[in-house]
Formats: C-alpha cells, structure tokens, sequence
C-alpha cells in the first residue's frame, strides 16, 4: 500500500500559487491538499501547476461552514463538490453538516455528497471536525450504526477538544470509527485544543504517542482491506491554531516547519 503525504494550502493561502507549488516540492511532499476555487480559468490553473509538479491532489470543501442554514448549505455543498470532483483528485474531503442540524437533515446532505462522489467516480470523506455531523463520538455513531458506505477524514484531534481526553475511555468509540477512515489530517491535539505548540517537545509525548497509535491503527486497517493507497495530510495551521503570544501577536512556532517535521516522521514510521 502506498502512502502518500499531502501539504496542506490552508496557512499558506497568501501565496502566489506557483511560489506554494515550488514550496511544496523543494519540502518532499507528494501533492497538495487545496479548495478548489470555483472560477473556471483560476481552477485549471491550479490543476495545470499541480499537474506540471507531478503531485497529488485531495480536493477539500470546507466553505460550508460560512451557509449555516440548511438549505444554503446544501445548494453550497452540491456546488462546492461538483467543483471539486470535476478535478479528479485523488479524494475530496468535504466539511459535510452540522452538529445542530437534525439527523434527517445531515443524512439528506450525506446522501447528496455520495450520490455526487458515485457520479464523478471520485471518493467523498466527511471531516471529523468540531460542530460538523461528526464533531463528537456520539454524534457520529448513528450514522455509522446506520450507513455502512459512510467515509471519514480522522482528524481525531477535534475529539480529544470534544472529549477533554485523548479518548483512553472509549476504546470501542475508536473500534467502530476507524475502520471508516479513508484519509488522515496528521495534526496532534490535546485535551484542551486542536493543536498542541510543538508536537516535537517532550511535553506532549503522551498526545504524540496517541495520535500515532491511531494512525498506526488506520495503516494496519488498510492494508488488511487491501487498499492500494491511504493519504495523510500533515495539518498544522495558522492562528489561532498555532498560539500567538499575547500583545505582541508572535507565533510560538512555525506551522509550516511543523508540517513538513510531520512529515518527515510519517515517511520513517510508515
């Protein structure tokens, strides 16, 4: 099984976008993970540089969080991932509901997003992400209780937030999810947030060790089903994730140095 490691856009958005292709190529990875934009001409430049860089390409769709009505949301969605499966990425991972909405409501947008995946023959993840449908375990099991095709992005960080732990207490919680998991945002949270300072000091041992655990579980899971490849995005972004020192507004760390450290430690563990 290949694995291959993605440089998120999110955090470096304010570059030209040959500057971010260059960046993302001179740091090792395999491709890119980006939103789409949705203007034709800007959309296909993008894919020509991606393209002309030989990377990979997971489509994101997270825009939806700005339609927090329903029925904007859907109309945003069905827009946000046609656009984004018309690219023929290797998956979208799409920021799919609300933790507000009713279960009707979220299985209406779930079955939109697969019935659009089926049609462009391109894969769907729905983000495991604070106030999504998915945003805490019990949120979450319903659904996989009651739709055997759903697939998720582990971005298992945004539990430990919800569960303020690093989810030592639910062991079948994690039994039941992972399995689903078809794409991996590697950033290490803590009780407390979604994003420790450093996940390379020493205080955060305990934090590393369990995200990479889980992510050790998703490789096993993989490549048991025999899948040909599993993509991990290395996602630790720009503030407020990364903290800033007060008054002076300085960044504790780098997100970018974070990213690329990340995958450095993802191409010797896997």
């Amino acid at each position: 099984m290949q694995i291959r490691i993605l440089a998120p856009h999110w955090g470096s958005n304010d570059l030209a976008p040959q500057v971010f292709i260059d960046k993302v190529v001179a740091a090792g990875f395999d491709g890119v993970e980006m939103s789409l934009p949705l203007d034709a001409a800007q959309r296909d430049d993008w894919l020509r540089r991606i393209a002309d860089a030989k990377l990979d390409l997971v489509a994101s769709q997270w825009e939806t969080v700005f339609h927090p009505q329903f029925h904007e949301h859907r109309a945003a969605l069905q827009a946000l991932l046609h656009n984004a499966c018309a690219a023929r990425p290797l998956l979208v991972n799409s920021h799919t509901g609300k933790d507000f909405y009713t279960r009707e409501q979220n299985e209406e947008l779930l079955a939109l997003a697969d019935a659009i995946g089926r049609e462009h023959g391109v894969p769907i993840a729905h983000e495991i992400h604070r106030s999504r449908f998915s945003g805490h375990p019990m949120l979450l099991k319903p659904y996989l209780d009651t739709l055997p095709g759903l697939t998720l992005t582990a971005d298992l960080s945004h539990w430990c937030v919800a569960c303020e732990s690093l989810l030592e207490d639910q062991p079948r919680t994690l039994d039941i999810t992972l399995p689903r998991v078809r794409h991996v945002h590697a950033r290490v949270g803590h009780a407390q947030g979604a994003q420790v300072a450093d996940f390379r000091a020493p205080e955060y041992a305990a934090e590393l060790a369990a995200h990479l655990g889980w992510w050790d579980r998703i490789v096993e899971l993989r490549r048991a089903a025999g899948a040909a490849m599993l993509t991990f995005t290395p996602e630790f972004g720009p503030a407020p994730y990364t903290f800033n020192l007060p008054y002076t507004r300085q960044p504790v760390a780098d997100a970018w140095a974070l990213n690329v450290a990340m995958l450095r430690l993802l191409r010797e563990r896997y």
